[in-house]
This record gives C-alpha cells, structure tokens and sequence, in this order.
C-alpha cells in the first residue's frame, strides 16, 4: 500500500473508531458490550495513529505527525476510560512524541498526562524520564530554558527519591549549566560543589570532581574575586589531587591576571589551556563574561584569542 493508501485507511479507521466510541454510549449498548466497543475503538485509534506515521511522507510530516499524535490522544482517554492505567500513558507518551516537531506545546500536554499517570501508579523513574523529554523540547524547540530548569530539577527529584543518584546528578548538571548562562551564579556553584563532592567519593567518577569545581570557581569569579580565591583553596583541601589538574592551574592564572587586571596574561592562559583541552561552547561564554570585567564596561575585542 502506498502512502496516500495508508492516509486514507487512517481516516477510515478513525471514523469507524468514532462509531464504535458514540454505539457504546446507547443505553442498550451500554449495558451489552459498552466495554467491547470501546476496545475495539482503542484498538482502531492506536493503528489509525500508526498508518498516519507510515504516511507521513506524503502528506507531510507535520500535518501526519498532529494526526498521529491525536489519534493516540483519543487511544489514551478510551484506555483511562477503561481503567487500563498503563496503557493509557503509553499512548500518551506515544502522542507526545507524535507531537514532538509538529506542536511542541500539545506534545507537552500529552508527555504531562502521562507522567500524571506515572506517579499516581508510582513510577517515579518512568515520570522522571519524561521530564527530560519535556526539558529537551522547551530546549531546542520552544527555547524557554527557565522552564527547560524547572522539569530537569523536577526529573532530578523523581531519580533522587528512588536512589538513582547518578541520573539525578546528569539533570542537576544539566540545571547548574543553565543556570549559570542565566547569570544564577548562586544556584550553579551549589549544584557544582554537590555533585563535584559526591564524585570525589566515587572511584569510578573521581576523576570528573575536577571539571566540577573548575566550572563553580569559574562561576565564582564572574561574580567576586575574593570569593574564587576562598572557593579554590576549599577545593584543593577537598580534594588535593585538583591541585595538579590543569584545570587549577588555569584558574590560578586567571586570578592572578584578573589581580593584576592584565588581559593580555588572561587571554594567553587561556589560549595555552585551550590548545591542549578544547574549550566547549560554555566554558567560552564564562571565560569571556570574566575577561570583560577585566577589561572594564565594554572595552577591548571580547574575544580569547
């Protein structure tokens, strides 16, 4: 079948799925088979949804994807409807991601009632993972970061309460990063220190504690000199082996030229830690929020190299 073919089964299938969903609703049907038909309209919805996936290059995969995504919306209220709590957010769940490119928003509504679903059955880790799923589209396709924050911290609480610390500290890195881009400095140095303290104790993430702590003493120094200076020592009694890291070592450069308000000095460090360990597009933004208070209001290239 082609897929002007499988459009038109689609469409079929969701008028025979609205038939079954209005005969159920007859008194007589009601009390013979109610539950039979709307079964059976479930069913009906759920590959109707599937069709209009398959379809999606002809008609376009937009208009396809909101179609998809409604069809498995009307699956997901029949199963609540027949107290199948499980299958009910899967549908939802496969709504949203249905909805995804075509209506970010409706994607969000459906991906919530299915995380609503999720904890009240609680499964806290399943409502956790849909969370991110939400972040990631107020990330890339509504850009609200403020509410992109607020679903990774909620994810974060969901993980931290089942003792998935590791996934909690992915989302609260997640929150600290953006944060930071918000000028939240506060809120990332904490985040920052936690999960740097908790991967100092963890062999196998030890290693890692040192970008944390480079990227709170970073967040420190776009605010307060003194404060980064205080901060590092704590970090290098926390955790002597940052001492050696390269990282430290950076960051005492860049004190000691932000001291000396030397932007040449500053920009040479930074060019020398850069040619070794490339400097993400985050660790740019900060490095050069600092060198602008070296520079004063405004003044010099704004640029590290």
């Amino acid at each position: 079948m082609d897929n002007a073919g499988k459009e038109r089964e689609a469409v079929q299938l969701m008028a025979e799925a609205e038939k079954r969903v209005k005969a159920s609703h007859s008194f007589l049907r009601g009390l013979f088979g109610g539950n039979t038909r709307i079964e059976e309209a479930c069913e009906m919805y759920t590959r109707a949804a599937n069709m209009f996936k398959m379809a999606k290059n002809w008609s376009g995969i937009h208009l396809s994807s909101s179609a998809a995504g409604n069809a498995f919306c009307q699956a997901a209220k029949l199963h609540m409807q027949l107290q199948s709590k499980h299958d009910s957010a899967t549908s939802f769940v496969d709504a949203g991601n249905a909805y995804k490119k075509a209506d970010p928003q409706e994607a969000i509504n459906c991906l919530n009632a299915a995380i609503d679903i999720y904890t009240d059955m609680g499964r806290f880790t399943i409502a956790a993972k849909h969370h991110i799923t939400i972040a990631e589209i107020y990330e890339t396709e509504l850009v609200d970061i403020e509410k992109a924050i607020a679903h990774y911290e909620q994810s974060a609480d969901y993980y931290k309460g089942e003792e998935s610390n590791s996934s909690a500290n992915k989302c609260l890195l997640k929150v600290a990063a953006y944060a930071a881009q918000l000028e939240q400095y506060q809120k990332a140095i904490e985040i920052f220190e936690q999960v740097g303290a908790s991967a100092m104790d963890n062999p196998l993430l030890r290693y890692s504690a040192k970008d944390y702590f480079f990227k709170a003493a970073l967040c420190h120094l776009t605010v307060d000199e003194l404060n980064a200076k205080l901060a590092l020592e704590k970090y290098e009694e926390m955790f002597p082996a940052f001492t050696d890291s390269r990282e430290c070592k950076l960051l005492k450069k860049l004190l000691e030229a932000h001291e000396e308000q030397n932007s040449e000095a500053y920009t040479e460090a930074v060019k020398e830690f850069d040619s070794i360990s490339r400097l993400d597009q985050w660790l740019t933004t900060m490095l050069l929020r600092i060198k602008k208070s070296i520079q004063g209001d405004g003044e010099g290239d704004g640029d590290l190299k």
